[in-house]
């Protein structure tokens, strides 16, 4: 007799996942569904959802062999019910079971999908993270601002990562200085492992490439992992390729170079093919055995246990009206070179062609080229929001909304960031080679030809003053602006709209 039906989603595939710990072989029976609402919800990139059917059908077959009942619907399957939900309803009734145990999912539309269940759904806390959502909260009590460094910390501290005799290994918490370098011309990043699909993993890319069809985004050279083994083994490679550089050069980007040294490890970690610790603990050997600098490993380890454990708790602590803040007011739809990378823009046309090819882009090139665009610009934050949660494979809501609400976009008013992250041309020109071979001029700050982030920049300054005027942070800034004489910043101002205005207009800008 069933008792009870376990719910296994898309991102939990770790077989001590919660659900699956306070489930019993013996009588319970666990269920996995391919729905079109879960696929379909945002226009996700078919690289993401094929990544996903695989390694879902993949950790299907390893509970199998290890004695579960599996119960798991394909998305071709003719009895798919479509919804999450509607699954558990037709699984209970097929299996007689009137209850669901379920680990709590990445998304507030998904929990509150399975607190409307007809048959009741028991929701535990997902606790494959460092830090539980109590541990958060205690930590943000009473704070007026919410700065990642501080939890790192504590985070460095309840882990014992680069730790030594309760102090940070090194002598400091952070070597975030030592990470800005810009690599030579000649430099080659080790890109990451791939993967040859198997038969599972074509089958996926077949019915991928059937059901959704893409006018944008790219659907051939798959080679992501899909197993937990073949996760582990990306995480090996990267340790003894990347890792030794990754420090050096993590917020440079290059033509050409879509990975530099980076792990592309998070679309697995999100997905549960491999845990925080386990990844953090393989970096602190390595630098523990003198392979890696200690800059390396300390700023691989904080974008775990500090930005990825923050991030997370932003999102449950602030809850589903989080991601619906829009503070500046910004509601420029998102532009269409987005989806096509079709821009004289040399930066946006290499960040989004890269996205569209390999469903990834790394931390600075989202942060300060992808979002600093769309906040100079004033983009709706909601529309941005939904373009990173289809364009990339390692996105949830858990991770989009903190990034893109509150860190991208400055759309929570200030909880998560003291200033706005914006900058002129004059920043991604010494991060990268893009500016070299633009068709817009980063040292033009006005004219024919100047860059569009050199006016936006000082238009997005001058109509946000009242807001930003008096930040600290920001008086720099603003001295600058207004040591211009009046023509000057007239001519800003009138270049920035007429710029704007092509944009709005579908102009190719």
């Amino acid at each position: 007799m069933v008792k009870r039906l376990i719910l296994v989603l898309g991102d939990q595939l770790t077989p001590d996942v919660r659900a699956l710990r306070e489930g019993n072989r013996e009588t319970d029976v666990v269920v996995m569904a391919e729905v079109g609402a879960e696929a379909t919800y945002v226009d996700h990139h078919p690289k993401k959802i094929a990544f996903l059917f695989s390694a879902m059908r993949h950790f299907a077959e390893e509970l199998r062999r290890d004695g579960w009942d599996v119960r798991y619907t394909t998305l071709d399957d003719p009895e798919n019910a479509g919804t999450i939900p509607a699954e558990l309803l037709r699984r209970a009734a097929e299996t007689g079971a009137r209850e669901v145990l379920a680990t709590e999912p990445g998304e507030f539309r998904l929990i509150e999908a399975l607190e409307d269940c007809p048959i009741p759904v028991h929701q535990f806390e997902d606790d494959r993270f460092v830090a539980t959502h109590a541990e958060f909260e205690r930590w943000a009590e009473g704070r007026k601002e919410l700065r990642m460094e501080w939890f790192y910390r504590d985070m460095r501290r309840k882990t014992g990562l680069l730790m030594e005799d309760g102090e940070p290994a090194g002598g400091k918490w952070n070597f975030d200085h030592d990470n800005r370098r810009r690599p030579p011309k000649t430099f080659r990043g080790a890109r990451p492992m791939h993967f040859a699909p198997d038969g599972t993993t074509d089958d996926v890319l077949h019915l991928v490439h059937e059901r959704f069809p893409s006018n944008h985004y790219a659907h051939g050279d798959f080679w992501f992992a899909t197993s937990r083994g073949e996760a582990r083994r990306a995480l090996s490679h990267f340790v003894a390729k990347s890792l030794p550089e990754f420090g050096d050069y993590q917020d440079a980007m290059m033509r050409g170079e879509h990975f530099l040294n980076h792990a592309i490890v998070g679309l697995y970690l999100n997905a549960g093919l491999l845990g925080p610790l386990e990844v953090c603990r393989a970096a602190e050997e390595a630098w523990k055995a003198g392979e890696v600098p200690i800059n390396a490993a300390e700023g691989f380890i904080r974008q775990i246990i500090g930005w990825r454990e923050y991030v997370r708790g932003i999102y449950y602590m602030q809850g589903p009206g989080y991601a619906l803040r829009n503070a500046l007011g910004h509601e420029r739809d998102v532009p269409a070179f987005y989806w096509s990378a079709d821009t004289a823009m040399r930066c946006m046309s290499e960040c989004v062609g890269q996205t569209m090819q390999t469903a990834y882009a790394h931390h600075i090139q989202r942060l300060m080229v992808l979002g600093n665009f769309a906040l100079l610009a004033g983009v709706s934050p909601q529309g941005l929001q939904d373009w990173f949660m289809g364009a990339y494979a390692d996105a949830y809501e858990w991770v989009m909304s903190a990034n893109v609400i509150g860190m991208s976009q400055h759309a929570d008013g200030g909880l998560m960031a003291s200033k706005p992250y914006v900058s002129s041309g004059a920043y991604i020109d010494r991060m990268s080679d893009y500016c070299a071979s633009c068709e817009y001029s980063v040292k033009a700050k006005t004219g024919e030809g100047a860059c569009p982030f050199n006016l936006l920049y000082w238009h997005f300054l001058d109509r946000h003053r009242e807001r930003f005027g008096n930040n600290p942070r920001m008086g720099n800034m603003y001295r600058t602006w207004d040591r211009m004489d009046d023509a000057r910043r007239e001519t800003v101002i009138r270049e920035a709209d007429e710029w704007l205005a092509r944009l709005d207009r579908g102009e190719r800008v």
